[in-house]
């Protein structure tokens, strides 16, 4: 397996362009099964998650022609993707590939809505937390759908089509909201969503949508108002920026100090990231293709307080990267994660590169040390290892962080970007 080494303590000077959204994109490539028609995305990230999908859509009969480089215009260096599914040849989402990540799941109400039938794999668990699928069943059964458990498979059937209903979440999810919107674009009647996630990746999901003749209403908000079609076509759309990504390296510069320009991205995107940063003492300034990220290597960071929130609070996927901030702050601060149990897992790893964190439940108190120190470190999950990454860059000496495959899962070139900023990071090739 790979590893990536870092040499830290040099401050970043530079430009990093973001890629287009992991998040976004998977569930707008699973779209494509609504339509006959070709699907073609632009500005898509080149990371592992993609490739995993195409190769599920692929089994289920959905022709997929890469472009690369995509000339969109608004996009940017990122990849094009054309999808057909002029025919749905299998209905069954394997549980070797579902496994990998949790949005293969996403094709149980897209196939339902277009074939009546649908056996997709349960998620299962990951490092960080159940990914439940109760809310996701629930939904679709409310709108017609027979679903039972069957070997680990979720095997459903609408043998008279998807009917629209009126739905209200128990919690607000993500990937939930996601299917079901896909579900009703196509179900017969109107379906009303209460309590729908607002990430801008269900905006970005919305959009393609309405491209592919969808009507629906409340976009932004929690509350969705879907009028079904009898049919889609296609669309071309460019996949929004990588908010996660954004933050990640605008945190790279607070915490190596420096000054880096985000491009090909939106402060709006990370609004309650960059709040907390200008809490801690780190200068933010929205650009009209981005923003700068400024931080006086002689400037202490300044302790904050964040706790994990859906969309638009701080967002889950940052702390882990947070954390690693905190743990050269200058005073305490308290990390409280509300959405996924057990996503502390990179609590020992920076343990051992120095850092001051004692774990309480759902919170951690993190006491800012003087420094950081480099040592071979093991990467637990996507935003657990770039923690360790962003670490990394500001310990003294060496660090090592192995198992870095979960980094390919969603972030493109990462030590491309950052080395082209000064950092001094390599990837050592695995055996």
């Amino acid at each position: 397996m790979d590893s990536i080494r870092i040499r830290g303590g040099k401050p970043l000077y530079g430009k990093i362009e973001i890629s287009g959204a992991k998040n976004a994109a998977l569930p707008l490539m699973v779209a494509s099964l609504l339509t006959e028609e070709t699907v073609t995305l632009s500005n898509l990230p080149h990371v592992a998650d993609i490739s995993t999908l195409i190769n599920l859509l692929c089994q289920h009969g959905v022709k997929a022609h890469l472009n690369g480089h995509s000339e969109a215009e608004g996009s940017s260096n990122g990849r094009a993707i054309s999808l057909t599914a002029a025919q749905i040849t299998n209905t069954e989402a394997p549980y070797n590939i579902v496994r990998k990540m949790r949005a293969g799941a996403l094709v149980l109400g897209p196939l339902l809505a277009r074939v009546g039938k649908a056996k997709v794999s349960l998620p299962g668990g990951c490092a960080i937390g159940t990914r439940p699928m109760n809310l996701h069943v629930d939904g679709l059964e409310a709108m017609g759908a027979n679903i039972h458990i069957e070997g680990g498979y979720m095997v459903a059937e609408a043998p008279n089509g998807l009917k629209g209903a009126e739905i209200r979440f128990e919690t607000v999810s993500v990937g939930a909201t996601e299917d079901l919107l896909m579900a009703a674009a196509l179900a017969d009647g109107i379906t009303v969503l209460e309590n729908a996630a607002r990430e801008p990746e269900i905006t970005d999901l919305i959009h393609l949508l309405q491209a592919m003749g969808a009507q629906i209403e409340g976009e932004g908000t929690d509350r969705l108002v879907i009028t079904g079609k009898e049919k889609l076509h296609g669309a071309t759309y460019s996949v929004m920026p990588d908010r996660i990504e954004t933050g990640t390296y605008a945190i790279a510069a607070a915490i190596a100090g420096g000054r880096i320009e985000l491009t090909n991205t939106r402060a709006a995107l990370i609004a309650s990231v960059i709040e907390v940063l200008q809490e801690a003492g780190v200068e933010i300034e929205p650009t009209e293709n981005g923003l700068i990220v400024t931080r006086d290597p002689a400037t202490p960071i300044q302790g904050v307080d964040v706790q994990t929130q859906p969309y638009p609070g701080y967002p889950t996927d940052m702390q882990a990267q947070i954390m690693a901030l905190m743990c050269v702050s200058n005073g305490a601060s308290m990390i409280t994660e509300t959405i996924f149990e057990n996503r502390f897992m990179h609590v020992p790893e920076l343990s051992r590169l120095g850092a001051n964190i004692n774990v309480h439940g759902r919170s951690a108190m993190v006491r800012g040390v003087p420094e950081l120190v480099g040592a071979e470190v093991m990467a637990t999950d996507l935003r657990a290892s770039v923690s360790l990454v962003l670490a990394g860059l500001a310990a003294s000496g060496e660090t090592v962080i192995n198992r870095v495959y979960h980094l390919d899962r969603g972030y493109e070139r990462l030590e491309e970007k950052l080395a082209a900023c000064g950092a001094e990071i390599d990837r050592i090739q695995g055996e």
